[in-house]
């Protein structure tokens, strides 16, 4: 195995880490290992022995500077001065494909940042996270990797006792919009102008040779967080803890806490215990992500021009495009679930009856869309759209709304078909189905449920007919509930 132990991280200003090592653990033994991941990243050809050692932070690679990264964030909406609290960057790994890449324990003791907490996480909340990356990276939505949960053997202490983990986490980078306001808010001009330099390096080099690259670079971020977040609503997730402190300038999606997938179809919907107030909706996400991204800009404005009158200017033509920008890339991802080609005027109108036919219907957002492709087929679904679970009304609102579908869709059936099993997956990491493979994996040690059901989510938009168990939406998902796991 080879690992590059370069982190570049420690040429910034060491007001944004602080070198921290991991604790040790009494009995590391690996619960899962991503062997396509660890081929990616060069990690191949590694015993069982050195898994347990290396990731469960009970030895270090040679050379290796690990940190724990400063940061700060607006958490539903008010600021707060954070840090990682339990997790260490090991460092920088140069994949195969020659992209730099974070490798980060998660869960492997307290840091300098920890505060009151004991820096440590649970095997089911690490088990958690690797179940749900692996399949957001399956669904095809730019997110952190999972490359391994290590069991520790030690316990940890929440409501109750339960066994603890560390997942190493793969990323692009660790950085968030909350670095930039940590750097802002604590800090001089200097030191955010030394984070944005080393972000555009890292992640935009073709933006240097711009006139105005730290302009550029906030555009950049703009565009690649719309991408992502318009695939969460493609597929009905929903994050959950949207806070600026989880929203990276990469545009990967990271920490999956109180996330979770929608099944009846609701904008309003949501899942986390702390979300009380429904900021973070599937249907509101975004809006919230337009609030996180202005307080990006803010922290952005001395550079964009000496002039603050200048520099909002700038700031703010940007900002007044999000909405045409957002909602020009959200109808192309709904023109693509409903198989429609080209542009016409009056697709936004049907997409928005669609939805809320859904709404009023009560259909599960998932499989409404794949039985729209077997009308193409002209065949009974096999995921029961049942129209006559619907009262006449409803029913009758269908009727009219599939008239109007198939005229869009004309007699391109074909390319419909193709852009509809592109945009549409077959199946998505139902929550209770989540639950039930976490369960009995980390209580009960059996990881039958969990390796089938992360089976057929990684591999998603593959017409299997064993994955049809897994299509099955629950029959009350009302009181489901999701919490941060820390």
């Amino acid at each position: 195995m080879k690992y590059n132990s370069e982190n570049t991280y420690l040429t910034l200003p060491k007001l944004f880490f602080q070198k921290t090592l991991p604790e040790q653990v009494s009995d590391p033994k690996i619960a899962v290992w991503n062997e396509s991941l660890a081929k990616e990243l060069g990690f191949q050809n590694i015993t069982k022995k050195e898994q347990e050692k290396y990731f469960s932070g009970n030895e270090i690679f040679k050379n290796s500077s690990p940190i724990a990264q400063a940061y700060a964030g607006h958490q539903f909406g008010h600021f707060t001065i954070l840090g990682d609290g339990r997790a260490i960057v090991l460092g920088e790994q140069i994949t195969l494909a020659g992209n730099r890449i974070d490798v980060q324990l998660k869960g492997s003791g307290r840091t300098p940042y920890s505060r009151s907490g004991d820096g440590r996480a649970t095997l089911y909340s690490m088990l958690r996270e690797y179940l749900i990356s692996e399949s957001m990276h399956g669904l095809g939505i730019p997110t952190s990797r999972s490359l391994s949960v290590v069991s520790t053997g030690n316990p940890v202490y929440r409501q109750t006792v339960q066994k603890g983990a560390v997942l190493t986490r793969i990323s692009a980078s660790h950085i968030r919009i909350g670095t930039f306001e940590y750097a802002a808010r604590t800090q001089s001009i200097k030191e955010v102008k030394a984070l944005a330099d080393y972000s555009i390096n890292r992640h935009y080099p073709e933006l240097l040779k711009n006139k105005n690259p730290y302009l550029s670079f906030f555009k950049k971020v703009v565009e690649q967080q719309i991408k992502t977040v318009v695939n969460w609503l493609r597929v009905g997730f929903i994050h959950g803890v949207m806070n600026t402190d989880n929203i990276t300038i990469s545009g990967e999606t990271i920490d999956y806490g109180p996330c979770a997938f929608m099944n009846t179809y609701d904008p309003n919907t949501v899942f986390s215990s702390i979300d009380t107030q429904k900021r973070y909706a599937f249907g509101n996400q975004g809006r919230i992500l337009l609030w996180n991204l202005a307080r990006l800009a803010e922290t952005l404005l001395p550079l964009f021009d000496d002039k603050e009158e200048s520099a909002l200017s700038l700031a703010q033509v940007v900002i007044d495009n999000y909405e045409s920008q957002y909602q020009k890339a959200f109808t192309q991802m709904m023109r693509g679930k409903l198989g429609f080609e080209g542009e016409q005027e009056s697709d936004e109108k049907l997409i928005a009856e669609f939805l809320q036919w859904m709404k009023n219907a009560n259909a599960d957002y998932t499989n409404t869309f794949l039985s729209l492709e077997s009308e193409l087929l002209n065949r009974e679904s096999t995921i029961k759209f049942t129209i006559q679970q619907f009262d006449e009304k409803t029913t009758n609102q269908l009727n009219t709304l599939l008239a109007k579908w198939k005229l869009r869709v004309g007699k391109n059936t074909d390319n419909a078909l193709e852009l509809m099993q592109g945009a549409n997956p077959r199946v998505i990491p139902r929550n209770h189905l989540v639950e039930k493979a976490l369960n009995s994996a980390a209580n009960d040690g059996d990881y039958t449920q969990f390796h089938d059901l992360l089976k057929v989510t990684t591999n998603p938009y593959v017409n299997d007919t064993t994955a049809s168990n897994f299509q099955v939406p629950p029959t009350n998902d009302g009181s489901y509930q999701t919490f941060c796991g820390t």
